[in-house]
């Protein structure tokens, strides 16, 4: 399935992911040229969260690795089915059958696909999202950059598997550790922030189904606030900014106050330290101030 830019950007508007133009346009090349794209970003800024869009938007199979300290090709790329094969083994002997070959044993049949070995052989393009590439270790990521560089893989006992379609590869990264720069080399690179003010309304409102203009703009107002003032140990992703406004709405809140605010912390600051922290730093007096500044969002939405 081949998409044009703009089609592409009406897709995203139409899927709710907001997203700026060189956002769009740096996931259309990485579209046309067929190269993995690596996403940058603070924990909830929506970098998983694009790996799904596509997916929806290309009507493809969404095939997502978790990277974790440890993972080898066995949990990423395939594995034998060796219960099954011990079976087969036992199966023969007790029916007296001749002995079954090597080659019986390691065929498809006992292969157990992982995400990057499914996503190879999907009959269809698929979207591969490896997802937190920054958590595995080094020797991993460098068999990983391998494997996207010609989209085939190896196994000993049937050869090499080129991909049938080459697949749509997001890879995502929270910058816990640097990356090797032969994993960068083969990938086009996109960071992600948390959104502005005004980007993060048109998110909430297309997220959030009759939430009122002015409700909308104050939570993101809020958010941005604790974001940027507090020192918080988790800053508020995304997806948390969605939730309360889902909250605030199933709670008839017409219009924020520190109060409300205080009063619904526990959506957006889960730890206990985070909580004392806007305790100290901000409180219910300081989310008041904020919000009486109102600003351009709030005269727009004719809030104060």
């Amino acid at each position: 399935m081949t998409i044009s830019l703009q089609k592409l950007r009406n897709s995203f508007e139409e899927a709710g992911y907001i997203c700026d133009e060189n956002t769009a346009l740096t996931v259309f090349l990485a579209l046309e040229l067929q190269k993995p794209l690596l996403i940058e970003g603070a924990p909830g800024v929506g970098k998983t969260e694009m790996g799904k869009v596509l997916a929806e938007i290309l009507e493809s199979e969404l095939i997502r690795l978790q990277c974790y300290e440890g993972l080898d090709e066995t949990k990423a790329l395939y594995e034998w089915n060796y219960q099954r094969q011990l079976l087969r083994i036992q199966l023969n002997r007790e029916l007296g059958e001749e002995q079954i070959r090597e080659e019986d044993l390691f065929s498809d049949r006992y292969l157990l696909e992982r995400p990057l070995l499914k996503a190879i052989r999907s009959e269809k393009r698929a979207v591969l999202l490896i997802d937190e590439v920054d958590k595995c270790d080094p020797e991993f990521e460098a068999f990983l950059f391998e494997v996207l560089s010609d989209f085939q893989v190896s196994i000993p006992e049937l050869g090499t598997i080129p991909a049938n379609n080459i697949p749509v590869v997001v890879l995502t990264s929270n910058n816990e550790r640097e990356l090797s720069d032969g994993l960068k080399r083969r990938c086009l690179y996109l960071y992600l922030d948390f959104p502005e003010v005004d980007k993060e309304v048109q998110i909430i409102k297309a997220k959030v189904p009759g939430i009122a203009d002015r409700l909308a703009w104050e939570t993101a107002r809020v958010v941005a606030h604790l974001r940027r003032q507090a020192d918080l140990r988790k800053k508020p992703s995304i997806a948390e900014t969605l939730d309360w406004a889902r909250a605030l709405v199933s709670l008839n809140c017409n219009c924020l106050d520190g109060k409300t605010v205080a009063g619904t912390l526990n959506i957006l600051l889960k730890t206990r330290a985070d909580q004392q922290t806007f305790k100290q730093e901000i409180g219910i007096d300081g989310i008041d101030k904020t919000l009486s500044q109102g600003g351009n969002g709030g005269e727009i939405c004719g809030c104060r």
